[in-house]
């Protein structure tokens, strides 16, 4: 068994921010196919040269930072739904979780400089961007 030492800490800084419609988790879906509206990835300057070669069409997994969830939540009903059993968040797609990371899979609509407009991203407004990586298919993966 691995022990992680009590009080180990890591520093990650946002690459960018969304900017959607959605403003809140009541009028968010729960994942991006569900209904989300389209959205933006802001990237600070810094990480310019990491956008140069994302393409209209190019399916991305976006990283996240929920930072309106909750960190003290181990075990849920999935979706809400109490009539399910309570699930630990380690086998559910909750949000509320001990480390609020989003995992969303968007597609590229534009790039605008550093400005990605994306489809199916169900995050909500504001929410911090920590990393974007390419889906892979087995002939693609480097």
């Amino acid at each position: 068994m691995v022990e992680v030492p009590a009080g180990d800490a890591y520093l990650l800084r946002p690459v960018g921010r969304v900017a959607s419609p959605l403003a809140d988790l009541a009028s968010a879906p729960r994942q991006g196919d569900e209904g989300s509206p389209d959205a933006w990835l802001l990237f600070d300057a810094q990480v310019a040269p990491a956008l140069r070669d994302l393409r209209v069409g190019a399916e991305l997994l976006v990283l996240t930072w929920l930072d309106r969830a909750r960190r003290d939540v181990l075990a849920v009903h999935p979706r809400g739904d109490e009539s399910r059993p309570e699930t630990g968040v380690f086998s559910t797609r909750s949000p509320h979780r001990p480390n609020p990371i989003g995992l969303h899979r968007v597609r590229v609509l534009a790039v605008d400089g550093l400005r990605v407009q994306v489809a199916d991203l169900e995050a909500l407004d504001g929410t911090p961007v920590l990393d974007v990586k390419p889906v892979l298919g087995a002939v693609d993966e480097r």
